[in-house]
């Protein structure tokens, strides 16, 4: 699985061959620029998810649902799910948490014909709660908590349940746990134990280069690809070329005025009064000329 926000992204994963795409509230970090995913509304959510909707065919689309779309209710959250689904193109989606509102909500949302992927570990919706983006599931005694969070959810009706930051030996289990009734796992910091793997698009291509960006990417993240450095790179010689001169070339000036065409604008200007744009124009064309 792979987490992407939009268009040119979604096109990406589809021709890779990725099984699940999931459009995360995590954009609020990586295409809004806030420090949490907190921010993010259900309509920015509905922005992204339509966008990737349309360059993505092949994967399995799962919506996030962002922080404050489904926790007042479990009619909220079957209300918002729904609008994931006919309005912004998604085949399912995901919400955080294996507590009793949450799986209350899950719940609702799988009766109201809605296929819902869980998610627990580390919940960044709920960070005012845990203190911070901290690994879960580090005691016995949260292990358990987690792993029971991971068995409710499966009764609530989730195909799948996202693993989040917690550690490998916990992953293992849960996955093991989950295995009979056919309930996949996918990781995320979460070792190398469960069904399937997840990162964010942006940080598996190693697009971003800003300090920011580099103060929120995870521990756990593998570049798989150094893009940030190419489309610095690109940005900077973009730059040079346009200051000295030498882009656009001819190669990348392709619409030309013929002689008589020539002509005629210039005898237009000059009737207008512009003589300094028609000698410009003039110019343009001999210079045009002389290059073939």
């Amino acid at each position: 699985m792979v987490t992407a926000y939009d268009y040119p992204s979604a096109t990406h994963v589809d021709a890779a061959g990725v099984d699940v795409l999931l459009v995360g509230d995590s954009a609020a970090m990586v295409v809004h620029g806030h420090d949490t995913t907190l921010p993010v509304t259900l309509d920015e959510m509905l922005l992204h998810c339509r966008s990737v909707a349309r360059g993505a065919r092949a994967p399995l689309l799962v919506g996030d649902l962002p922080f404050g779309s489904y926790e007042a209710s479990p009619r909220q959250a079957v209300e918002s799910a729904v609008r994931l689904l006919k309005e912004g193109g998604m085949d399912s989606v995901k919400l955080e948490g294996g507590g009793g509102a949450r799986v209350a909500a899950a719940k609702a949302v799988v009766g109201a014909g809605v296929a819902v992927m869980g998610h627990v570990g580390l919940m960044p919706q709920a960070i005012s709660v845990l203190g911070g983006f901290r690994p879960q599931g580090t005691s016995a005694s949260s292990a358990v908590r987690v792993l029971r969070e991971a068995l409710a959810l499966r009764d609530a009706g989730c195909f799948a349940v996202v693993l989040e930051c917690v550690p490998a030996a916990l992953a293992a289990a849960i996955t093991e746990a989950l295995r009979p009734s056919g309930v996949p796992t996918i990781g995320i910091g979460a070792g190398p134990h469960t069904s399937g793997q997840v990162l964010v698009y942006h940080d598996l291509l190693g697009m971003m280069a800003h300090p920011h960006y580099r103060q929120v990417t995870p521990k756990f993240c593998k570049k798989f690809a150094q893009i940030g450095e190419q489309v610095q790179n690109a940005l900077s010689d973009y730059c040079d070329e346009v200051r000295s001169g030498s882009f656009p070339s001819a190669l990348h000036t392709p619409y030309q005025l013929d002689e008589r065409a020539t002509e005629e604008l210039s005898k237009a200007l000059r009737a207008e009064g512009e003589v300094g744009a028609a000698e410009a124009a003039e110019r343009v064309f001999e210079e045009k000329k002389k290059r073939t």
